[in-house]
């Protein structure tokens, strides 16, 4: 399928899949990857060394910067924010650069805040509004801030009190 890149989007990169939709004012800076069937809408910037894999959708007001992982199938909400240095300071050129991954299908609630250095297990939900400071493992939903795991969820998208689904009969 053809992408879909409006007037208005700079995009810089020659690593861009099939199906994309690329909207208004977003920019994408030279050399990020993004995947097939990827949808990343209005106001969006996307720094050369990211990756974004398949099938993954990025709302409105969300910058991603170096260092970014997003694996496949990943939902990030409008004005989710990332960071990519611990001890940020105007003009240090010399920062360490902390890697930030968002495992397959995991999804990251409107306005969430995902600080550096940050492993997003996969199929976790994050709550809107959330404040990830550390790692989350795999299936958990979490909310508040600092957030806090309030359940599980399955892949096939059932909230599940434990880690076993009754539907899949699969542990997580």
């Amino acid at each position: 399928m053809k992408n879909k890149i409006h007037t208005t989007a700079e995009v810089n990169t020659n690593k861009l899949g099939s199906n994309v939709s690329i909207w208004q004012y977003s920019v994408i800076l030279d050399g990020c990857h993004i995947g097939d069937n990827v949808n990343i809408n209005a106001h969006c910037l996307v720094e050369g060394d990211v990756y974004i894999g398949n099938n993954v959708t990025i709302k409105s007001g969300v910058y991603i910067w170096n260092g970014t992982t997003v694996k496949d199938n990943v939902f990030i909400g409008p004005n989710v924010t990332f960071s990519n240095d611990k001890y940020p300071r105007s003009k240090n050129t010399n920062f360490k650069l902390e890697k930030t991954i968002l495992e397959d299908s995991a999804s990251i609630g409107a306005g969430s805040v995902i600080l550096p250095g940050i492993k997003v297990g996969h199929h976790s939900m994050i709550g809107a509004g959330s404040v990830i400071t550390k790692d989350i493992p795999p299936h958990s939903i979490v909310i508040g801030n600092p957030f806090k795991i309030i359940g599980y969820i399955c892949s096939c998208g059932l909230k599940v009190d434990k880690k076993f689904c009754p539907t899949c009969k699969k542990e997580l």
